[in-house]
């Protein structure tokens, strides 16, 4: 498939806003501005794009819900907080296509009729503040931004705001909190961001990689883009891929590319001619999956009915030298280390299942402790303000489905040594 989400990023002079018009860059934005507001809507709808940033939301019904909804002003929020481990699929177009960003941003604020749109950047992402605020200011001195985009009478500004390395920033009313400046933590839900969100008006917020979809289905048509990838999940997806593979790095694929195809082809098969034990298949709030299970098409639909999610599409690939029970422990060590705190399933129960990970590993579990591992996470599922909770929970779960018997070898061993 031809490159578009990371096209001409080899180019060292990529981020500069002369080298994106010259590879048709802004055209997808005139193009939308002959259009009506809805109409943008309606196609972004009819293609099909899904939110790519974990939880898969169909794209358009979030825009109309935030457009039926007539408080003023509208917000269009770009979550780029990518906080989730083995996640780094966003990167390549802050920091080598940033006008791909914004141009999908002008397009959404013009749809939304919003007439102001912030990026949220995570911390850890020094270099693409200044890169991105760069090409702001480009694209404002080219009157893409402004008073009067492109001499349209269209109102749209665009600011970068950085956040403090907080993972829990990551779920939109966290982000949205942080962003008027409280402290980082989810809101009770509803009211959702689309009818009550950044300064309680109506807001749409979507990830990097959504936003940069949308020249692409503005510049080849909705029924276009809804024949790329899979029939559920079209369009282009950028996997992220880290650990025991030959060629570790980001890739744009189809939509619904098998992890066998990810890891086998693409990034060249295990390195070392060691063998493949288990893979992350979503960033690491995914339930991981065992060898037998890699032949799973990578889209929202399709990897729940595998046993695990898409998520970011962040595939983090373990090799079979690798403690599968220290993977988990260090797993859990970063969701109770997350945790907001603010309920109490998520901020004690997280700790829990470290804690008894933890004992597991260092040599003083019992048989008991895999069924008490089990039983705290089903207290935490379903029971807590965001997802934070729930994918710790189902990390746990999904470790024990499958490699159970990694735990009981350790607690084996304990048992002998003890004997």
């Amino acid at each position: 498939m031809e490159k578009f989400l990371l096209k001409n990023i080899e180019n060292p002079n990529s981020a500069d806003i002369a080298e994106y018009i010259k590879t048709g860059g802004y055209k997808a934005l005139s193009k939308a501005l002959e259009l009506k507001p809805s109409d943008i809507i309606d196609e972004v709808k009819r293609s099909g794009l899904r939110g790519r940033g974990g939880a898969g939301f169909p794209t358009g019904m979030k825009w109309a819900f935030a457009a039926a909804d007539s408080k003023k002003p509208k917000f269009i929020l770009c979550n780029a907080d990518e906080g989730e481990p083995g996640t780094f699929k966003d990167r390549p177009i802050l920091e080598k296509n940033p006008h791909l960003l914004i141009e999908g941003m002008i397009i959404s604020g013009y749809a939304l009729q919003a007439e102001y749109g912030y990026i949220y950047l995570r911390g850890e992402y020094p270099e693409a503040k200044d890169i991105l605020e760069d090409a702001i200011k480009q694209a404002h001195d080219k009157g893409y931004l402004g008073d009067d985009v492109l001499g349209k009478g269209i109102r749209f500004y665009l600011h970068v705001h950085q956040g403090a390395g907080a993972y829990i920033c990551g779920e939109e009313t966290a982000l949205i909190e942080s962003l008027e400046g409280r402290r980082g933590q989810p809101r009770i839900k509803p009211p959702f961001p689309v009818n009550e969100g950044f300064l309680s008006k109506p807001t749409v917020v979507n990830n990097v990689e959504t936003l940069a979809n949308i020249p692409y289905i503005m510049e080849i048509g909705a029924e276009a883009y809804s024949k790329l990838g899979s029939p559920d999940c079209p369009g282009p997806k950028l996997y992220s891929v880290s650990g025991h593979v030959k060629m570790p790095g980001v890739y744009e694929l189809p939509m619904g590319t098998t992890l066998r195809e990810i890891i086998y082809t693409h990034c060249g098969g295990i390195r070392d001619g060691k063998k493949l034990k288990a893979v992350i298949p979503g960033g690491i709030s995914t339930p991981i999956l065992p060898p037998e299970k890699i032949d799973c098409p990578m889209d929202f639909v399709s990897m729940p009915k595998h046993g695990s999610m898409l998520g970011s599409g962040a595939v983090i690939v373990f090799d079979e030298t690798v403690d599968l029970v220290k993977v988990c422990l260090r797993a859990m060590k970063f969701f109770e280390h997350e945790s907001c705190g603010k309920c109490t399933p998520c901020r004690e129960g997280v700790g829990w299942l470290r804690a008894i990970i933890e004992r597991i590993y260092n040599g003083s579990g019992t048989e008991k402790d895999i069924d008490l591992l089990l039983e705290v996470s089903k207290n935490i599922t379903g029971k807590t303000f965001c997802p934070l909770g729930d994918g710790a929970a189902g990390v746990v779960q999904g470790f024990i489905k499958d490699f159970r018997h990694e735990f009981e070898q350790h607690i084996s061993k304990q048992v002998k040594a003890a004997a």
